[in-house]
């Protein structure tokens, strides 16, 4: 999705929170990567694979010059003959330590495996963080959700967009006009309740 398109959609979701909590975990995102120099691992579920998220987020990373946005796709299944990008597979999350950021990408509750995995990679130093639809044994690994409930306004592909896009913004994007009392108030509660910037 092209700048365009995405500040149409950020038009359309003005008077909802998904800006906001899209930014909002963007910024998470990037101050548990960048700081490391990259090691930035993408997951999802044996039924998920967020190939479209790599791909936008290898996109922010050329266009910010971010190098450190752009992921390693795990796969639950691996090819032979895949491409090297597309041949990285579930062992990959075994190796992940301090230093390392997982993002998992859940729709739907993960199998055993693949949680215990996740759980490993936290307990040997990584940061998790998890793009999903609820369930509470993925809220008890990660360190920072955004959650996408059935039912809400946008869906998780959506989300995806608002939040790769924000991953390439060096800042919040400036104010149109005159902002009422009421409203720059709003912005600084926001920023001084967002989470802190550094490691947990």
């Amino acid at each position: 999705m092209d700048a365009v398109r995405v500040a149409l959609l950020r038009e359309v979701l003005a008077g909802t929170e998904w800006p906001r909590e899209a930014r909002r975990f963007a910024a998470a995102l990037r101050s548990s990567v960048v700081p490391h120099g990259g090691g930035l691992l993408l997951v999802g579920t044996d039924g998920y694979e967020p190939w479209h998220l790599a791909a936008h987020l290898v996109d922010e990373a050329a266009w910010s010059g971010q190098p450190e946005l752009a992921p390693t796709l795990v796969r639950h299944r691996v090819r032979p003959g895949d491409p090297a990008h597309l041949a990285v597979g579930l062992g990959r999350l075994e190796a992940a330590r301090s230093g390392a950021t997982l993002l998992l990408v859940a729709p739907e509750r993960p199998d055993a495996g693949l949680l215990e995995r996740v759980h490993d990679a936290r307990r040997a130093g990584a940061t998790v963080l998890s793009l999903d639809g609820g369930d509470p044994e993925v809220h008890g690994l990660a360190h920072e959700t955004l959650t996408v409930r059935a039912g809400a306004e946008v869906d998780l592909d959506t989300v995806q967009h608002l939040v790769s896009a924000a991953a390439g913004e060096n800042s919040l994007p400036p104010p149109r006009g005159r902002r009422r009392l009421r409203d720059r108030l709003s912005l600084l509660a926001d920023h001084l309740t967002s989470p802190p910037p550094t490691g947990w």
